[in-house]
């Protein structure tokens, strides 16, 4: 075979240059630290490349959004750290307030520091993030969500409404997994149960009077949960289906003292209301002993017995005609709770009989500020959940963000021992190469003629 001179220059050439293209890249990729430049390189360890990138891009988003959630649950946790106190401190006030021996400008310098932890409590429940957005509003983050309303005469002060709504602002945190970064303020300040959180008690006169006696009845307990349920949704035959309850009236003969419960629920208007019915015998009276809500009906109707799980306590010693009242419990506002104390504390108390009014007023009141604190502590033990689930998901977040380093380095970034022993050896063999084809290139007939 013949070879011509032009095809001794051209191989010669391409090889040199073919030489001087890897050098190039082995000095990119030194430079660069990094062993794909172009997909080219690896086309499958560049497609790996590219889906790693976006799951780490994407974990990374949603680590940003667990820092995010963090942040605003933590706020809200101050607030009710900050609302816990608050409601501490107003409980410590209405117990002090129950001495009898305080007089009425005592009682009246307590509303007014009552009056003045309200104003801080509104404060509280209007607070806003760093964002500007209002905390407890629901989806409403632009709208302040408690402002008092109006006087109505006679009271002298307006009622705190609440005007966000019960939106969950959820954040996603992971993959499938949504949180709410938010605490609505219809749970945490409005949506408390009054009394014992099943029923509230409360004396309900004597004769249209006050309770002439001096017997103070306790908030009651539940027994068993599901007789109460059972007997408020049907279990127990009520003669009225609106503002049902039970009633504890006393009687005495002889010195003896006894009561009788009676069914004073009413029908729905517009129907005519019905008298109090009997729905026990009547049964004698110890002071400080459990009196079962236990009802039986009475002559001439057949005996049916219904046992609603609970039981109350009265202490002191009623007198005769004095009742007793107990409601199933329904919503109470913390802020209609501390407006009631307040109005009470600034009452004056001129006999006997309306002093044993405001004890047992304002023990229903303690009732309900310990209802609110055990709500305000559940709220918070839910969020203290949510920001423990948020730790556990950002320290997975950050494992995560590590494997995916790791890989990605394994398949992008440069074995330098590796990179570096292959630039010297194609070095020399570019030197080699340039000068077997300066040798060769000199070659010619004429330097032998």
């Amino acid at each position: 075979m013949r070879i011509s001179t032009s095809q001794l220059y051209s191989s010669g050439t391409a090889g040199i240059e073919r030489k001087q293209d890897q050098l190039l890249k082995l000095q990119n990729q030194l430079s660069t630290g990094r062993r794909l430049l172009t997909p080219a390189d690896d086309p499958v360890a560049a497609a790996r490349t590219l889906g790693l990138t976006q799951a780490k891009e994407i974990e990374g988003q949603y680590a940003r959004n667990q820092a995010d959630a963090t942040d605003r649950l933590r706020l809200v946790d101050s607030q009710l750290t900050a609302l816990t106190d608050l409601l501490q401190s107003v409980r410590s006030r209405v117990v002090q307030a129950g001495n009898t021996v305080l007089s009425d400008s005592d009682r009246q310098a307590i509303a007014s520091e009552l009056a003045a932890r309200f104003d801080e409590m509104l404060g509280i429940a209007n607070s806003r993030s760093a964002e500007g957005e209002y905390l407890f509003s629901g989806y409403q983050g632009a709208s302040q969500p408690f402002a008092r309303s109006a006087a109505l005469p006679p009271a002298t002060t307006g009622l705190v409404g609440y005007s966000g709504d019960d939106g969950e602002r959820l954040l996603q945190v992971g993959a499938s997994r949504q949180l709410a970064t938010n605490v609505t303020g219809s749970e945490l300040f409005m949506d408390i149960r009054a009394g014992n959180g099943s029923f509230a008690t409360a004396a309900s006169g004597n004769g249209g009077l006050a309770n002439q006696g001096t017997g103070l009845i306790e908030a009651g307990s539940v027994l068993d949960r599901e007789k109460w349920v059972t007997a408020l949704d049907g279990g127990f035959p009520w003669q009225g289906s609106s503002n049902r309850e039970l009633q504890i009236r006393f009687s005495s003969v002889a010195g003896v003292s006894s009561y009788q419960l009676f069914d004073v629920s009413t029908p729905p208007p517009p129907a005519a209301t019905v008298s109090p019915l009997a729905v026990s015998p009547v049964l004698p009276f110890t002071p400080g002993q459990a009196i079962p809500l236990i009802t039986t009906s009475q002559p001439p109707a057949p005996p049916v017995s219904t046992d609603f799980g609970a039981q109350v306590v009265i202490n002191g010693s009623p007198a005769a005609g004095d009742s007793f009242a107990v409601t199933p419990s329904v919503n109470k506002s913390v802020f209609q709770t501390m407006q009631e104390m307040i109005d009470l504390l600034r009452t004056p108390l001129s006999s006997s009989v309306a002093r044993m009014a405001y004890s047992g007023q304002l023990q229903a009141h303690l009732g309900n500020v310990d209802q609110a604190l055990v709500n305000v502590a559940e709220v918070q033990a839910s969020v203290g959940t949510r920001l423990q689930t948020l730790e556990n998901l950002s320290n997975n977040s950050a494992a995560f963000d590590i494997q995916y380093q790791q890989s990605l380095s394994d398949l992008v970034d440069l074995d330098y021992v590796k990179a570096i022993s292959d630039f010297t050896r194609e070095q020399v063999t570019l030197e080699a190469a340039q000068k077997s084809f300066a040798t060769i290139s000199g070659l010619s007939l004429f330097k032998y003629i």
